[in-house]
């Protein structure tokens, strides 16, 4: 069974090299949406949405309130997405449940997924 969350994160980038605004340090509201997969346990669970929430959170520490460049070389959203994907394969080792695709949102109506 699949269990899907979504949150959201403010951080700032630029793009080195980029020819155009976003070369210029800029912020994004970000989205992200995770989809994990499980068996449903002998308590009626895939996995507590508070457990996982608390997961998500976690990732996203490092990136909250943060400028992106100070953890990434060229913070593009695909590389973000890689990051965050990464972290949470590492922090749900261990858990009863596999990450399946993760969908990042930078700022309104554009988006990258891997999955």
């Amino acid at each position: 069974m699949k269990l899907g969350l979504t949150t959201e994160f403010d951080a700032a980038h630029s793009l080195p090299g980029y020819q155009g605004k976003c070369a210029n340090l800029h912020g994004h509201t970000y989205q992200v949406e995770m989809i994990v997969e499980g068996d449903v346990g002998a308590d009626g669970f895939v996995m507590d949405f508070y457990q996982l929430k608390r997961v998500l959170a976690g990732a996203l520490e490092d990136l909250d309130h943060r400028c992106l460049n100070d953890l990434l070389p060229i913070p593009t959203a695909e590389r973000i997405a890689e990051w965050i994907c990464e972290r949470l394969k590492k922090d749900l080792s261990g858990t009863p449940v596999r990450l399946v695709s993760l969908k990042l949102w930078e700022g309104k109506n554009k988006w990258v997924m891997i999955d």
